[in-house]
């Protein structure tokens, strides 16, 4: 790293650091207060000398001199810095920016008022810094139409928390520099608001200062949008540097003739999609039943599939029917027992086509016969399908799902038996609870990280399952195990319920990220049953019998 001081108008002499590619796109990275330039180690580090890297230590911080003037920090005067430095650093050539806090807002200052900014600024990505003037906008927005209470509201806890958290966030000066532009407004006209510079939005939904529905109107000032909304507080630049190192690559590769990456697509505002547009989801045991049904229904919400099974043939007329549904589908061979292939699996699809937003592991297998007639080695073939499947899937996906640093949601596929103890489906209930807990206590680990998980419960439902299903049948057998699949065969076609209705389900519940989701009256009602009388299940599984 090189430094080197520049002389603005007013004598303010600002530290500038470059280091990285002198043959890459110039990224200035601009901080707010109290940081200084050193904000953006974490991020810079994950460039790998993809850019000509400059920031700067803004007025009154770092290594830049700290005017003693009030006046000197109004907002006027940090777009005057941007501009200096923009000038001297890269003179003739327009430069993307990455910018947080305060310092973003005096970026934004700069292409809000000075003339001929947009041949200056190719792109700008804002992280937690509005205009002080969008600021202005917004308050007069929501506080002057009482008669939308919910929008009223709204901003009155808004201007509550700008109004605490000011004080505490900026040096006075800084504050009583900017304050009063910022309640009255230096201009209150919306058509002066806009920039025509492509923004993106770094939303953290749990800053303490800025809400996340603040931003839901920038698309007016800001017709060119992209926004990505992340599960961080005010100090993403610290906490998710690999977001925005990665937001900002993609978006200035783009703006530089690539192909826009999938994750760009989706934090494109105003693009039109269907509810999983330009969203990648991967299902296990999509040959058939409900995982074919599952990547059919998010297919036709508009999701692009990453689908895999044991039966590569099954497997191609899945991958068949995704593509008459006008979605692409990436089929994979995968046993979900073996670990080692399922981390393989998971590495390769995301060097790929990225990691998955949903990853639905669904893969499993039938078995009916009591305990005592199980051989061990049956037993443990179910639980590592059933639940070994679930465990694996969930241990490759989901750390990369959590190192992505952008949520994401996981469906692990359970069963009614998961809570109904039936005493000849040992092996099977027994799985399938351990995925009911496995998945619960999971779902807790990844809130954290904004990665959701649902359990979902299935009931009776018809499926091919039943085919592969094996029997332990005692000795001696008054049937075999065909006669037994025949009968259900036929309480299947008497219930008409199909995989359809599950895969149906799990669409629902990733959309308002349910934690149990029952399928089918029965499941529902044996749901509340096994945790409002417990003992009537047990009582119920002495007595039932299907062999």
């Amino acid at each position: 790293m090189t430094r080197r001081f520049i002389e603005t108008s007013d004598g303010v002499r600002i530290a500038v650091h470059e280091e990285g590619s002198a043959d890459g796109p110039t990224l200035v990275l601009v901080h707010g207060y109290p940081d200084t330039h050193r904000l953006w180690d974490p991020v810079v580090a994950l460039f790998e000398d993809r850019f000509r890297i400059i920031r700067y230590d803004n007025r009154g911080a770092g290594d830049s001199t700290a005017p003693k003037r009030t006046s000197a920090y109004r907002m006027q005067r940090f777009a005057d810095d941007f501009a200096a430095v923009v000038d001297d650093v890269s003179p003739g050539r327009a430069v993307h920016v990455l910018a947080h806090d305060w310092g973003s807002t005096g970026v934004w200052e700069f292409l809000l008022t000075r003339p001929g900014a947009a041949d200056r600024v190719a792109s700008l990505t804002s992280v937690s810094g509005p205009s002080h003037r969008h600021v202005h906008r917004y308050i007069v927005d929501t506080l002057s139409r009482p008669y939308r209470p919910r929008q009223f509201l709204r901003g009155l806890r808004q201007t509550g928390r700008l109004a605490a958290a000011l004080p505490r966030s900026v040096p006075v000066k800084m504050y009583r520099a900017n304050f009063v532009d910022t309640v009255t407004g230096a201009r209150t006209d919306p058509h002066d608001l806009g920039v025509g510079v492509p923004v993106q939005l770094i939303v953290n939904a749990l800053d303490p200062y800025l809400r996340p529905h603040f931003y839901d109107d920038i698309a007016v000032w800001a017709p060119r949008l992209w926004r990505r909304d992340i599960k961080a507080g005010h100090g993403s630049p610290t906490s998710h540097p690999q977001v925005l190192a990665r937001s900002v690559t993609q978006l200035v590769d783009h703006l530089e003739g690539a192909p826009a990456a999938r994750e760009l697509l989706r934090a494109q505002v105003g693009r039109p999609r269907g509810p999983f547009g330009d969203t990648l989801v991967s299902v296990t045991g999509a040959g058939s039943g409900i995982g074919r049904e599952t990547a059919l229904a998010f297919a036709r919400d508009g999701a692009d599939v990453v689908i895999s099974d044991v039966d590569r043939a099954a497997l191609d007329e899945t991958a068949r029917l995704v593509a008459a549904a006008g979605a692409d589908a990436h089929s994979y061979p995968l046993d979900v027992a073996d670990a080692a292939a399922v981390e393989a699996f998971a590495e390769r699809v995301c060097a790929e086509h990225g990691v998955p937003d949903i990853v639905v592991n669904n893969a499993g297998v039938g078995h009916a016969g009591f305990f005592l007639d199980t051989p061990a080695e049956e037993f443990d073939r179910v639980l590592d399908i059933n639940f070994g499947g679930v465990v694996n899937g969930c241990r490759s996906f989901a750390k990369r799902l959590v190192e992505r640093g952008t949520g994401g949601h996981i469906v692990n596929v359970a069963s009614m038996a998961s809570y109904t103890p039936v005493n000849v489906m040992n092996a099977y209930c027994t799985s399938k609870a351990a995925v009911y807990m496995f998945s619960d206590c999971l779902r807790a680990e990844l809130d954290a990280a904004g990665v959701g998980l649902t359990t979902i419960c299935p009931g009776v439902i018809g499926t091919n399952i039943v085919e592969s299903t094996r029997f332990s049948l005692p000795a001696p057998r008054s049937y075999d195990a065909e006669t037994i699949r025949r009968r259900v065969r036929k309480g299947f076609a008497v219930r008409r319920v199909g995989p359809e209705k599950v895969a149906k389900a799990i669409v629902a519940a990733v959309k308002t990220n349910k934690a149990i989701r029952p399928v089918t009256p029965e499941a529902y009602v044996l749901y509340g049953v096994a945790h409002a009388a417990p003992q009537a299940m047990r009582s119920a599984a002495r007595g039932g019998n299907i062999l």
